[in-house]
């Protein structure tokens, strides 16, 4: 489904609150010790169910716990099956799950389309958090050929009932930046209403022309955008906030990093692909030292004041 009609909202950069202090994030905990990047955390009335990019013959990463620090047991493959516009060696990135008022889950995912190879992002349902989902439609849910890339989607159910999905424009070298979007969806999860709204740009030197991976909280008068900036490969990765005082904007920069390497004194490498549920952060970071595996780690945080506190 392509998208057409754009609606920009101004984005505010100066700092409208300051981040927390780096001794508010001492004690991340390493929940997932292996390869488990880009989560996604779900809470139902069976448990905590967790979703992560895959590699090789797994599509969707999935994991279980009954309690938010765990312990995760590491499942199987949430995607049962390659959608029809979707290459099936490409990769599927970044998944989101939520569920519907009728009991749906449905899974958000990026994938490369056959034609052309951009990334373009799909949906899957199951009767089941776990899955298996089965893709839905034999097109893609968002794939702006002017976005060079769509990815990182993040659905968000506000207090009226109204639901939205957040993703990610890649931009291009020659181009504008990436930037973070919004649109409303209509109940069935799988149909999008309206024009989408920019949220977010990469306009800050330390984002290095990246912001990606869209989280929302709404405290008791904000709306909390939650977001990682600059290259995933490098130590620099790290995850800032945005605040605003409805979901349309316009959002303005917290002043300062959130989580970032030097924020948890080394002990997380580049972690970012944020997740807010149920008073947890939950994120990615390097393991052992290299760059070819992210594991799943964890924080309490609250929101005094509706600032983001850690720890």
């Amino acid at each position: 489904m392509r998208l057409k009609a754009l609606l920009l909202v101004p984005v505010v950069v100066a700092s409208f609150v300051m981040a927390p202090s780096a001794a508010a994030a001492s004690a991340p905990r390493l929940l997932i010790n292996q390869d488990f990047p880009d989560p996604d955390v779900v809470k139902t009335a069976w448990g905590y169910f967790a979703f992560a990019t895959g590699a090789g013959p797994t599509r969707i990463r999935t994991a279980a716990a009954a309690a938010p620090e765990g312990p995760w047991r590491v499942g199987g493959d949430a995607l049962a099956a390659v959608p029809a516009w979707a290459k099936p060696d490409g990769g599927f990135w970044a998944p989101d799950v939520t569920q519907l008022a009728d009991g749906t889950f449905v899974l958000y995912f990026a994938a490369p389309q056959t034609a052309g190879g951009e990334m373009c992002l799909g949906t899957a349902t199951a009767k089941k958090a776990e899955g298996p989902y089965t893709p839905a439609g034999d097109r893609p849910l968002v794939c702006e050929p002017g976005d060079h890339g769509d990815i990182d989607p993040q659905t968000f159910l506000d207090t009226d009932g109204s639901r939205y999905l957040l993703y990610k424009s890649d931009g291009a070298p020659t181009g504008p930046p990436s930037a973070i979007w919004l649109q409303k969806l209509q109940a069935d999860g799988r149909t999008l209403t309206g024009p989408r709204t920019e949220l977010l740009r990469a306009d800050l030197t330390a984002e290095m022309s990246v912001v990606e991976a869209p989280s929302v909280v709404k405290t008791g008068s904000r709306y909390l955008l939650f977001y990682s900036a600059d290259t995933f490969q490098s130590t620099g990765y790290h995850t800032c906030y945005a605040s605003a005082p409805s979901l349309g904007g316009a959002f303005v920069k917290a002043d300062g990093k959130l989580l970032s390497t030097d924020l948890l004194g080394g002990k997380v490498d580049a972690p970012g692909g944020a997740d807010v549920v149920d008073g947890h952060i939950y994120f990615h970071g390097w393991l052992g030292g290299g760059r070819t595996a992210r594991g799943l780690y964890e924080l309490p945080i609250t929101f005094p004041g509706d600032v983001p506190r850690l720890g």
